[in-house]
């Protein structure tokens, strides 16, 4: 199959728009070959994953971009970085660390993108629009354009997200054309309780079901009673990203392709229906604990990062109280977002609990932890999903209330109440 190429698109091949530029295209150009995409496209926006410091290639890369003079065509946000500027120094991060990410955080902030650090950029001013053809680096946000915005992209890694930042085109294939956005597997919700549905901790776990047995195809989920909020459903797309490949979903009469079952399927049938009992989702909780000791160390909140309204969340279940001094209560978030909570007071409630704050990192892509700490709690299904492997951690999952008093009493407490 031959690639078609518009005389711009030949242009920046041939180095009339830089060497950046060539060499950027040069890239694209060879990816969208491999991908058997016919033409490119052109995108309004892009966010990217490659800012992640996790050794010597990566930095290269950026630094060579950024010595040939490289620059965006469209509004670029940044993932978060591999370090805390502003925090590193109260943990195990050590100085070459610190330095070799920063030189990463220059090189690509000299490109003319938005030092947005954060793994959410759908939180910020720069969120697309419904059907905006995108190109976004990160899992958790790929999933939440698709299905929650409608804007539209590939599950684009990390330094080719950078290539279409600077070309402003990307490769006509996959979920960026309609005929590929259809669903392919139907999980129908079978008495699962309203009660259930409106608790936070429902997300991640039905999440993890959906990325176990969707893998990468197109989930179609039917059965809510309940609306959910975009905090809900980024926990679901980011875990149903994690445990499988997860790059869209659609929840019928919920998400903006799916008003319809005919609507979310593109009026074909599901290849395979399954029904979602309580069975299962008790089984895909207990997958997400990975220990059955009640030791705590630490509660790790915010991944994908906290949402200003997460923040409002968490304010008052801290208000008044005070951890436990054995365990460390971590919250990561963006720096708009941590902005905001500064704003409305949350942060000193959350100081005078005895928490920390990690901004424009994320824990799993930085070395942040010392030995000692070993036993974690999270209420992300993302987050105990990676952990055990990325970071050679014991994990409990556990609800925003859960982790709180947890670490208010100094080890594991979960309400099971909702889960019977």
């Amino acid at each position: 199959m031959t690639l078609s190429l518009t005389q711009k698109d030949k242009s920046m091949l041939h180095g009339e728009f830089g060497e950046a530029t060539k060499m950027a295209m040069k890239i694209l150009v060879r990816m969208a070959e491999v991908s058997g995409a016919k033409e490119l496209l052109d995108i309004v926006g892009a966010h990217i994953d490659s800012t992640v410091y996790i050794g010597d290639a990566g930095l290269e890369f950026a630094e060579k971009l950024a010595s040939l003079g490289a620059k965006v065509s469209v509004p670029t946000t940044l993932n978060v970085s591999g370090l805390d500027e502003h925090h590193w120094k109260e943990w195990a991060v050590t100085p070459e660390w610190a330095k070799q990410s920063h030189r990463q955080m220059i090189a690509y902030q000299s490109m003319g993108t938005i030092p947005t650090w954060t793994c959410a950029p759908y939180q910020t001013d720069f969120k697309p629009k419904f059907g905006d053809q995108i190109a976004w680096g990160e899992s958790n946000a790929i999933a939440f354009a698709n299905s929650v915005i409608g804007a539209r992209t590939e599950r684009y890694p990390d330094l080719f997200d950078v290539c279409c930042a600077i070309t402003g085109r990307a490769p006509a294939i996959g979920l960026h054309l309609t005929e590929n956005r259809a669903g392919k597997i139907l999980l129908r919700l079978k008495n699962i309780p309203l009660e259930l549905q409106q608790s936070d901790d429902f997300y991640p776990v039905l999440g993890h079901l959906m990325g176990k047995v969707s893998l990468e195809k197109i989930p179609v989920i039917q059965g809510f009673d309940y609306l959910p909020n975009e905090d809900q459903l980024k926990a679901l797309g980011a875990a149903g990203a994690s445990s499988g490949g997860v790059a869209m979903f659609h929840i019928i009469g919920v998400t903006p392709e799916a008003k319809t079952f005919e609507e979310a399927f593109q009026n074909k049938q599901p290849e395979e229906i399954i029904e979602v009992t309580m069975d299962l989702l008790r089984e895909s909780r207990k997958a997400l604990t990975h220990t059955d000791n009640e030791n705590l160390d630490l509660v790790v909140l915010g991944s994908p990062h906290f949402s200003i309204a997460e923040f409002k969340q968490l304010a008052p279940l801290v208000q008044g109280k005070r951890k436990h001094e054995n365990v460390k209560f971590l919250v990561t978030s963006s720096r708009a977002m941590t902005q905001l909570a500064q704003q409305a007071g949350i942060l000193d409630t959350l100081q005078n609990f005895g928490a920390q704050l990690t901004v424009d990192t994320c824990i799993l892509t930085t070395p942040m932890l010392p030995k000692e700490v070993k036993y974690l709690m999270t209420n992300s299904a993302k987050f105990a999903y990676y952990s055990p492997g990325l970071l050679g951690k014991q994990i409990t999952f556990g609800s925003l209330k859960d982790c709180v008093e947890s670490a208010i009493a100094g080890k594991v407490i979960r309400d099971e109440s909702l889960w019977r």
